[in-house]
């Protein structure tokens, strides 16, 4: 099974029914979980543990649900061994304020991003890009497919790179009202990034609760000629 599901597509807080930045990519029976939002842990719980964590940045909106998965593998017997967790320092200085007796490494494998790793069998790598805070973007490689991931992001020319040719671009389109200085992208910024990226299929998420992703789609399809997917809870994507 080579998939990903969607468990999360919100920016900032969930809508009723729905969960913040949350993804799990399937590869033959091993499971890598990109961010972990508000209300994330439950729907990825539903199809099992993870074999390893990528967080993109420290916002609780892509982080929160991480200490509920501390806390189950603490208080469950499940601390060995620890599962690797990818992520920027500030994650853990930020879940470590929930949690001051026991340090987060007591569970966790700490692999610090940007870098470049092998994670099961993906060969990862990431690169820096502009936030509020050091934001990580991912893209993994396995058989030759590849799948990239924003987090949160402003137009950057390093968007092309890193989601060169990949089969599922997965981009942030917070369009949120007033942005007030480029450190968030709107849909249709983020069709021109997989246009500039060359991707085959572009996936819109976190997007600002009450936004229309219908006209998220649509403005997103003005300038990016591939397939434009809606990310929404549930949704599974094959690889």
């Amino acid at each position: 099974m080579r998939r990903l599901t969607v468990l999360g597509s919100c920016g900032a807080y969930p809508e009723p029914g729905r969960a913040c930045s949350g993804f799990l990519l399937e590869w033959d029976g091993f499971r890598v979980v990109l961010d972990l939002g508000y209300s994330t842990l439950p729907r990825l719980l539903a199809h099992g543990v993870p074999d390893a964590v990528v967080i993109t940045h420290e916002h609780p909106d892509h982080c929160i649900d991480l200490h509920g998965l501390f806390r189950m593998r603490l208080y469950g017997g499940m601390r060995e061994p620890r599962l690797p967790l990818y992520c920027p320092p500030g994650v853990l200085e930020r879940l470590g304020g929930l949690e001051p007796e026991v340090d987060l490494r007591a569970v966790f494998d700490v692999r610090e991003l940007p870098g470049d790793y092998q994670v099961g069998p993906f060969a990862l790598t990431s690169v820096l890009l502009p936030h509020y805070v050091p934001n990580a973007g991912v893209r993994l490689v396995a058989d030759g497919v590849v799948v990239a991931y924003t987090g949160d992001t402003g137009p950057t020319p390093l968007l092309a790179e890193l989601g060169r040719g990949a089969d599922l671009f997965i981009v942030e389109a917070t369009d949120r009202p007033g942005r007030p200085d480029g450190q968030l992208m709107t849909a249709v910024e983020a069709g021109r990034a997989a246009s500039a990226a060359g991707a085959q299929r572009l996936m819109l998420t976190h997007f600002w609760p009450g936004n229309d992703r219908g006209l998220a789609v649509a403005a997103a399809g003005g300038e990016f000629s591939g397939v434009v997917l809606a990310a929404g809870e549930g949704v599974v994507v094959s690889l």
